[in-house]
């Protein structure tokens, strides 16, 4: 099983939004038993909380139910999860200082990356912007900024690992 985890600061808009299109995008393909997914903060500001209501609103305009609740990155979570996608540059840093104190090394390119390094409309961004301080049509950016980076992500994680779907 491959594990995936996605970071953000607070865990309540971008990482829940990554985590559940991912998941979806791995249900569609009927890789739930090759694949799971899971997200974190950086912070603990939201432990225990739902999403952002704007993002389960978003989501549920996509078909997504949210049910995540919020919790904080761990040390744990370093060796638990095979890749460790960080939306932004600042928890990217953030993630990376944890490992390297925790591991006494840098983390491999291939453990842990920004989302956007995966988006085939990048365009030079390489951060999933934040819309916790924005209006209800930036979380339709973040989700389609999501959605596509995580369906290019999902096709390196099958190509990397050489998942192959059960036959049934």
């Amino acid at each position: 099983m491959i594990n995936v985890l996605f970071v953000c600061l607070g865990n309540i808009c971008r990482s829940p939004i990554a985590e559940a299109t991912f998941r979806e995008l791995v249900k569609k393909r009927g890789l739930q038993d090759k694949i799971s997914c899971d997200s974190a903060g950086t912070a603990g500001y939201h432990i225990g909380q739902l999403p952002d209501q704007r993002t389960i609103k978003n989501a549920e305009k996509h078909g997504l139910k949210l049910t995540h609740r919020g919790r904080k990155l761990s040390v744990a979570d370093l060796d638990a999860f095979d890749h460790i996608v960080v939306m932004d540059e600042a928890n990217f840093k953030d993630v990376n200082d944890l490992y390297y104190k925790t591991k006494h090394k840098t983390p491999s390119a291939d453990k842990l990356f920004l989302l956007r390094d995966h988006d085939p409309e990048t365009r030079g961004i390489k951060e999933v912007p934040d819309p916790y301080y924005e209006s209800e049509p930036f979380f339709e950016d973040v989700y389609q900024i999501v959605w596509r980076s995580n369906e290019a992500l999902l096709d390196y994680l099958i190509e990397k690992h050489q998942i192959v779907k059960t036959e049934e």
